[in-house]
C-alpha cells in the first residue's frame, strides 16, 4: 500500500479528479456519493480527454514503421495480384523462345589426292606398270627407259615393249569435290589394268614397278618391293622397285636380279 497523499499527487499528475477501487481498502475513508454521480453533458464535453498511460508508453517504445523497400518479400508479395473471384484469371506472359540454331551441316575433309604418273606396257606375255620419273611418257634416249630394256633383256622379255594406252595421271581432275583421295586412287587404277588385261588377253605376270603401282595396284608399301603378290582380280604380280630409285642406288640392282631369277618361272614356263 501507498500512502494517501502520494496516491493523490499521481492522480492529479495524470489529470484524475474521481477514483473508484473496485473493492473496500483497508482503513480508507467512506466514499462520498456526491462524487459519484454522473457530469452533466457540459461538463462532460469540456473535460480534456486524457490518453491512457499504457497506450502512451506503448506508442513511446512502438518502433518506427520501417519504409516499404526495407523488406523486399513484402514488397514482392504486395506485387502479386491475387485473382478475384469470378474474375478470369490473366493469361500468364510466356518468354519469347529463342529461335533455334540451324543444324551445322558436318564438313567432310577429303584426303589430299596422291600425285603419280604410271604407264602401261606389254612385253611377251608380261604386263608392265611403270612409273613415270618425270610424268612425261618414256622417250628412247631417257636414261630410266633404257634401264627398263635391260632388265627386259635379263629377264628373257621383249626390250621393246608395246604401249597400251595413254599414261595414268593422277589425279584426273583438278580441283572439284570429287573424291580423289587413296581409296579412289587404288579402285579407279585396278579397274584400268583389269580392262586392260581383258583386252590383251593372259598375263603371266604383271609388274609393278615404282611405290605408286605396288600401292595403289597392288595394295601393299615399300616392304613388298622384289616379291611376289597376289592382287585379286590382277592374278599374280611381282613388286619391284622405281626405274629412278635402281639409278639412284645402285646397290638394289643386286637384290634384284636373285629375286627375278626366282620369279622368272612364271614367264618362262608360259611360252
Amino acid at each position: 500500500m501507498i500512502a494517501e497523499h502520494r496516491r493523490r499527487a499521481y492522480l492529479d499528475a495524470m489529470q484524475v479528479a474521481t477514483w473508484l477501487p473496485r473493492m473496500d481498502l483497508p482503513f480508507a475513508a467512506p466514499s462520498r456519493p456526491e462524487l459519484l454521480a454522473p457530469l452533466p453533458v457540459e461538463e462532460l464535453e469540456d473535460t480534456p480527454t486524457v490518453a491512457a498511460p499504457s497506450a502512451a508508453v506503448a506508442s513511446t517504445a512502438a518502433p518506427a514503421a520501417a519504409p516499404a523497400d526495407a523488406n523486399p518479400t513484402a514488397s514482392l508479395r504486395a506485387r502479386i495480384e491475387v485473382p478475384r473471384p469470378g474474375s478470369a484469371p490473366r493469361p500468364a506472359v510466356q518468354p519469347e523462345a529463342e529461335p533455334e540454331a540451324e543444324p551445322v551441316q558436318a564438313k567432310v575433309e577429303l584426303v589430299p589426292p596422291p600425285r603419280f604418273s604410271l604407264q602401261l606396257l606389254r612385253a611377251g606375255s608380261c604386263l608392265l606398270l611403270v612409273e613415270l620419273p618425270t610424268g612425261e611418257p618414256f622417250q628412247s634416249r631417257d636414261p630410266a627407259y633404257l634401264l627398263l630394256k635391260d632388265l627386259l633383256r635379263a629377264a628373257g622379255l621383249p626390250d621393246s615393249p608395246q604401249i597400251l594406252g595413254e599414261p595414268v595421271r593422277w589425279p584426273l581432275l583438278a580441283g572439284g569435290s570429287l573424291d580423289q583421295g587413296p581409296d579412289a586412287a587404288r579402285d579407279f587404277l585396278q579397274g584400268f589394268v583389269g580392262a586392260r588385261l581383258e583386252e590383251s588377253g593372259a598375263c603371266a605376270c604383271l609388274w609393278l614397278v615404282g611405290l605408286p603401282a605396288v600401292r595403289f595396284a597392288g595394295e601393299a608399301d615399300a616392304g613388298a618391293y622384289n616379291r611376289e603378290l597376289q592382287v585379286e582380280g590382277l592374278g599374280a604380280a611381282w613388286a619391284l622397285p622405281g626405274l629412278e630409285l635402281l639409278m639412284d642406288e645402285p646397290e638394289r640392282k643386286g637384290e634384284l636380279w636373285h629375286a627375278m631369277r626366282r620369279v622368272m618361272r612364271r614367264w618362262k614356263n608360259a611360252e
